[in-house]
């Protein structure tokens, strides 16, 4: 990702008002971060914990920056959840929905979007854990509990 300045953070917000804008807290590692190992920049607001923000820089050198707000509403702890940006439902941190404005007008008229995230967007550091390494092992379908019970589609579908 290339570097960010404090400017180009508070001039790329998509769905944040300009006080919005104006009111975000920078990440406290900010001058030290280390922005070829991120694919993006997010993090959530230390003055204001019911904030995160998410920045990406295209290819074409666009950034855009979004804010997020985390659901409220607690979520049962056996709940498996997958962020959608690592894809990983064995990562170490916990994942959580967050939601935010629509840009434009739908934004004003209230529209929202949500997602399963990183509760403090550690995805930049996940997506690069190497996968663990599988054995590769077939599924002997004929021992499984009414195997003769399924046809050859209906097993493949489970």
């Amino acid at each position: 990702m290339q570097p960010l300045t404090e400017k180009i953070i508070r001039s790329s917000f998509v769905n944040a008002t300009r006080q919005e804008a104006k009111r975000l807290t920078l990440p406290e590692n900010f001058a030290t971060l280390d922005w070829d190992s991120m694919e993006y920049l997010g993090w959530r607001d230390s003055k204001l914990q019911q904030r995160g923000y998410l920045f990406h820089t295209d290819s074409s050198g666009n950034t855009r920056g979004i804010l997020l707000r985390p659901a409220s509403g607690e979520r049962k702890p056996t709940n498996v959840t997958m962020c959608e940006m690592c894809r990983d439902v064995n990562i170490p941190v916990a994942v959580g929905m967050w939601t935010t404005r629509k840009a434009g007008q739908a934004g004003r008229d209230g529209d929202t979007l949500g997602t399963l995230v990183c509760l403090n967007f550690e995805c930049s550091r996940n997506v690069r854990i190497p996968p663990p390494k599988i054995r590769s092992t077939r599924i002997q379908w004929w021992l499984l509990p009414n195997a003769s019970s399924y046809s050859t589609s209906e097993f493949i579908a489970s």
